[in-house]
Order: C-alpha cells, then sequence, then structure tokens
C-alpha cells in the first residue's frame, strides 16, 4: 500500500491558486488539475507532489458561474489541463494564454461529458473550425501532418508552422484518439475498473493498471502480499524494456537504418512474448489487479530471470554497434534540446525529464511495491537534453530494468507463501494512487462510493509532456522532426484519454 491515505485540502478559488504556487515555489512539483461536476458546483482538483505523497488541493465553483480564475496564467504547467476541463465541462479559465479545443472541438453551445455528473456523455459532433489558426508573419505556412500518416502511427494531428526549413512552432491536436475514458468508468466496480485502466494508454498496461489499483487499495487500506508486490515490479520493468526497445527502433527507422530497425524489433518481440509466457497476454493485462495479482504467474522467477538475461546480452551488443554508427548519433545529438529550466518549471516527467536533468522517478521518491523493499539503483541523468540525451537515458534504464528484475526474482525465489491477493471489501473515498511508467509517473485520482467508481481521473505521462514538444524545436529543420517525435516515446491515446 502507498502510503497511508491522501492528503486533501479545501480552499477558496484565490486562496487555492496562491497555495498551489506557494508549493510549486517551494519546490514541488505540479503533477496535475482535473474537474469534477458534482451539481451545483464543478470541484477542481490540483495534484501537488508532497513527501512521498502527492497531495489534492480542492476548490469549488458554482456551474452557474462558468468560470474562474486562470491557474495558468500564473503556472503555465496547467495549459493544458485547464484546455481539457472547458471541453469537458464548458469552465471557462479567465486569462488563460490561449483556450483552443484539445481533446474535443466543440461549438459552444454544445453538451459536455461532465465528468462526475450522473448524467450520461452525450454523443458529440466534433467542429474542427472552432480550433483557430495561430500562422502569424510573411511567408509562414503551416503543413497538416496526420492525423493519419504512413506507417504504423496513432492518430494526432501536427500542424508544422514554417516558412519553409526551419520549424518555429508545431501545434498538437490529440482529439482523434479521445474515447471519453473517464465517463466510462463512471459506475464500474473496482474489478471492472482495473479492465478500463490497462487500455487507457496500451503501450503502458501494467503500469496504468497498477496506479489504479494503488488508489484502491489505499481507500481499502489494504497491502498486497509480499509475492504479488515483486512480481509487479517484475511486470512494470519489462515493460519498460519493451517500450524502450520500441523508442529505439523508431528511431533507428528515421535514420534509414532497417538492420537497426529489425534488430530491435526482434529484441522487442523476444520481450513480449516473455511477458506473453509469464502473464498470456503480450501487453501484460489480466494480471494486476486490487489487492495483488488475478492469477498464479505460469514462470518460475528464476526461469524468468535467466531468458531475460539472455535476451538482454543481445540487446547490449546491437546497441554498441548503433551507438557506434556516427550517421546515426549525428542525426540525434543537438536535435530538439529541452532546456532543462523548462523542464524543471514544467515538471517533466520519465525519461524526458531526466535527459533535462530533471529526475523524480516514483519508483524511489514515491516508493510502492517491491521498489520500497529493493535497493535503488543509480538513477541516469543529463542535463543536455536533446534526442540523443533521451536515448541514452533509455539504455541506461533498460540495463537497470534487468537488475530490478534479476534482483525481484532472487527475493521471489526464498518467498514461501503462496498467496498472492489480498480482498478488496466494498471501499469509499478518495485517493490517489501512482505509478512509474515507461514514459513516466502515471496518477489516478478515484472516487469511489458502495464500491463503485464514481469518479476516476487517470494522468498520463504522456500528457503532461506532450505539451512539451512545441518546444524544442527551435533550430530544428522538418527532416529531424521524425527523431523528435521518437526520442519523446509518448503514447497519443495517454494524451487524448
Amino acid at each position: 500500500m502507498i502510503g497511508s491515505h491522501t492528503t486533501i485540502e479545501t480552499y477558496d478559488v484565490l486562496s487555492w491558486r496562491k497555495e498551489i504556487c506557494a508549493r510549486v515555489g517551494a519546490g514541488r512539483r505540479f503533477a496535475g488539475l482535473f474537474a469534477t461536476v458534482d451539481d451545483p458546483v464543478v470541484r477542481l482538483s490540483a495534484l501537488v507532489t508532497a513527501d512521498c505523497d502527492i497531495d489534492v488541493l480542492d476548490t469549488t465553483v458554482p456551474l452557474e458561474v462558468s468560470q474562474y480564475p486562470s491557474l495558468a496564467s500564473v503556472l503555465p504547467s496547467a495549459a493544458w489541463y485547464e484546455r481539457e476541463i472547458h471541453d469537458t465541462t464548458g469552465l471557462v479559465p479567465v486569462g488563460h494564454p490561449r483556450l483552443d479545443p484539445l481533446v474535443l472541438p466543440l461549438p459552444g453551445d454544445a453538451r459536455r461529458p461532465m465528468p462526475g455528473s450522473k448524467t450520461p456523455a452525450p454523443s458529440v459532433d466534433l467542429d474542427e473550425s472552432t480550433i483557430p489558426p495561430r500562422v502569424l508573419g510573411h511567408g509562414i505556412f503551416t503543413i497538416p501532418h496526420g492525423p493519419v500518416r504512413s506507417g504504423v502511427f496513432e492518430s494526432v494531428e501536427y500542424l508544422v508552422e514554417t516558412p519553409g526549413e526551419d520549424i518555429p512552432y508545431v501545434g498538437i491536436r490529440v482529439y482523434a484518439k479521445h474515447r471519453g475514458i473517464e465517463k466510462r468508468f463512471e459506475g464500474l466496480t473496482t474489478q471492472e475498473g482495473v479492465l478500463l485502466a490497462e487500455r487507457v494508454e496500451g503501450v503502458a498496461s501494467v503500469a496504468h493498471a497498477l496506479a489504479f489499483s494503488h488508489a484502491v487499495e489505499k481507500l481499502a487500506d489494504i497491502t498486497p502480499p509480499p509475492r504479488a508486490q515483486y512480481w509487479r515490479v517484475i511486470l512494470a520493468e519489462l515493460e519498460r524494456i519493451a517500450n524502450h526497445l520500441d523508442v529505439a527502433m523508431k528511431c533507428a527507422d528515421a535514420a534509414g537504418l532497417a538492420v537497426a530497425v529489425a534488430r530491435f524489433g526482434y529484441h522487442k518481440e523476444n520481450i513480449l512474448r516473455l511477458v506473453g509466457a509469464v502473464t498470456g497476454s503480450r501487453f501484460g493485462r489480466g494480471i494486476v489487479v486490487p489487492g495483488g495479482l488475478a492469477r498464479e504467474i505460469a514462470v518460475e522467477p528464476g526461469e524468468l530471470a535467466t531468458r531475460l538475461t539472455e535476451i538482454i546480452g543481445h540487446v547490449r551488443a546491437d546497441v554498441e554497434l548503433l551507438m557506434s554508427t556516427s550517421s546515426f548519433l549525428d542525426r540525434l545529438r543537438t536535435t530538439g534540446p529541452l532546456d532543462p529550466t523548462l523542464a524543471r518549471v514544467h515538471g517533466a516527467l520519465g525519461p524526458v525529464g531526466r535527459a533535462s536533468g530533471l529526475d523524480d522517478d516514483a519508483r524511489w521518491f514515491r516508493p510502492y511495491d517491491g521498489y520500497a523493499k529493493l535497493p535503488p539503483l543509480p538513477a541516469p541523468s543529463s542535463a543536455v537534453g536533446d534526442a540523443l540525451a533521451r536515448l541514452q537515458m533509455r539504455w541506461a534504464e533498460i540495463w537497470n530494468a534487468a537488475e530490478l528484475i534479476r534482483r525481484a526474482a532472487d527475493v521471489l525465489e526464498e518467498i514461501r507463501s503462496e498467496v498472492l491477493c489480498t480482498d478488496v471489501a466494498d471501499c469509499g473515498g478518495r485517493a490517489v494512487g501512482w505509478a512509474e511508467a515507461p514514459q513516466g509517473e502515471v496518477l489516478y485520482a478515484v472516487e469511489c462510493e458502495d464500491g463503485r467508481i464514481r469518479r476516476c481521473k487517470p494522468r498520463s505521462a504522456s500528457f503532461h509532456n506532450l505539451v512539451l514538444f512545441h518546444d524544442v524545436f527551435r533550430g530544428d529543420i522538418f527532416t529531424d522532426f521524425p527523431f523528435i517525435e521518437a526520442s519523446f516515446g509518448l503514447s497519443i491515446a495517454g494524451a487524448a484519454g
């Protein structure tokens, strides 16, 4: 179990803004913002890091008022969160720097989903004309890239604004992947909810299931059995390795290195097959549940560690070859740099943040499951912040993940208990759970009544980090675009919700 409770504090709107800014100014990280419709008010909940925890800071706005002073006007990292709140509730953040639609481009008089309300989600007709152009200046034109692109890519539209070669700005439209996830959670049992959580961001199914389960376990005041805790570490680290290998494969593909693409695709496939042998699902689905694990693991820990060691040996050999290929390194070095100051101000997550000198790895700063009992490994970090640094962070995380799996497997060999799950009784209240996905910290704010979910807000690292994609193109040209996108390693589905 993570912590014993979730601290929830309530303020009036102005005091709420002041308190959030004070905490961020004191070194805490702004972690998210969401709205819950609880007629006759809308509750705004900000998430801010605390010592080994996440605090929730609430304020309320009457529904009939329909506006509030923007937090983004004083805390820029809240900008996308307020745009999402406006899309789903119609609540207007007065003073927001640019309130374009983000996940739902709707006309002003359209019915909104109103997450948290007891009304079902309405059918929506998207109105793309509500998204204004940003193009300004003589000779600048816009290249719409997506939402449908060649190859295997998620649906997202990038508006590349350029005078011909340089890229001064990239607009991002993620609404093509929006699925109304938050409303889908409402009314589910916690056992049903974990199945949906696994599908919020498919490439991070284990991390989302863990974050959701951690929130429910806090509400139920239970701790998973030791065997489940260490197996959770193994499953999460296998997912991390597969994702990082996928990023390497996409970076190699952007450089036209067909052999490297094939090799890293082969290694990723071997990891996914290992996950499938362990859990019955290549994505690790259907195994992590509130209370522990849903069923027995099909592979012995020692055998898993042996098979993984063999795979990692082959990966190391191919990494050495790829990272000694000068034409590949030249395309990544100095490409798409994320300024360390911006990374810290925004609170960049995962490998993107660590490559720019900001490390807030939830596994060690807010430890959970077996991570709380395993000695932390040296944290990789860099202050360079370019695409090459982001890839190097992923190599370091792959080697660390393999070592963590070996250590967890050693512990499991010594655990004699057969128990894998603690029963979860009907629970009520609000709690926040988290996990460190391959993309960075995943948060779940869960509110239950009589054992059913009243409100569930997932916040992926992809949503939090994707806004930074706007800011890393200074000095880059159009052919750098695929390297920068691949190096971020984000999921559009996770960002769109």
